[in-house]
């Protein structure tokens, strides 16, 4: 086994604990964080219903950012739904047999990245260019966008110029899955790649990014607007009021 081999299956080994902890832990806090006030983003659903389809619809079209601001609903959904189909096709690097629909969705998932990158470069360039923006705009959202593009462009490479050995890499992500080390395939594109890869692995449970998660236990958008027929009291206040210090 090449020393590459043994740093790459540590590094996806350390990085997919790191995610998937992270982002469990993550999800429990939100989770657990109580909401004290009945705040939703009116005009808001009167029922239960109503606020699952709020949310469908909101993290698929976007619509609140669609009302608000054109411009950045465009590469902000052109970047999401380009990120989603490439995730679904990379799939056949973790699964076997592959799934049939996997295959089926190969080429739109080729194809999306392109979709991906450019709606990375708008959001990119909003950040300099829109004054507001980029007064509040920190290093770190310039750099997550950076590392996206990053990913993305490499990625590219490898489909479009020079494709590496990607028999050789499922053997190698499989085995890191199932802690049976495969050689992995030596490429200067696919070590880019898979570094950046597990940079945004590891530091994704504790970065913005986290909204992917979040906007599921957003109050403004998973309340449902019932102020007058339902009194809205949280845990730690309803022990108060039974006289339950604890």
């Amino acid at each position: 086994m090449s020393i590459l081999t043994g740093f790459f299956a540590v590094l996806y080994s350390l990085a997919g604990i790191v995610l998937f902890g992270g982002l469990a832990y993550r999800t429990w806090v939100f989770f657990k964080t109580p909401a004290p006030l009945k705040i939703p983003t009116t005009p808001a659903p009167t029922t239960r219903s109503g606020v699952a389809f709020r949310l469908v619809r909101e993290v698929t079209i976007f619509e609140s950012l669609f009302k608000s601001n054109k411009w950045l609903w465009l590469f902000g959904w052109m970047f999401h739904f380009g990120l989603f189909l490439v995730l679904l096709r990379h799939l056949r690097y973790v699964t076997e047999p592959v799934w049939g629909w996997v295959v089926l969705i190969q080429p739109f998932g080729k194809y999306a990245s392109i979709l991906m990158v450019v709606g990375l470069v708008g959001l990119l360039a909003r950040r300099f260019l829109v004054d507001r923006v980029k007064y509040i705009s920190a290093p770190s959202d310039i750099l997550m966008l950076l590392l996206l593009i990053g990913i993305g462009l490499s990625g590219m490479l490898m489909t479009f110029v020079s494709t590496p050995d990607i028999v050789q890499l499922k053997r190698f992500l499989l085995g890191v899955m199932f802690f049976s080390w495969e050689e992995f395939p030596a490429s200067i594109i696919l070590v880019v790649h898979m570094l950046l890869v597990a940079v945004l692995m590891l530091i994704f449970p504790f970065s913005k990014l986290l909204h992917s998660t979040g906007v599921f236990f957003s109050p403004t958008r998973n309340q449902v607007d019932n102020p007058r027929e339902k009194r809205h009291i949280v845990g730690w206040a309803l022990k108060l009021e039974s006289g339950d210090k604890r």
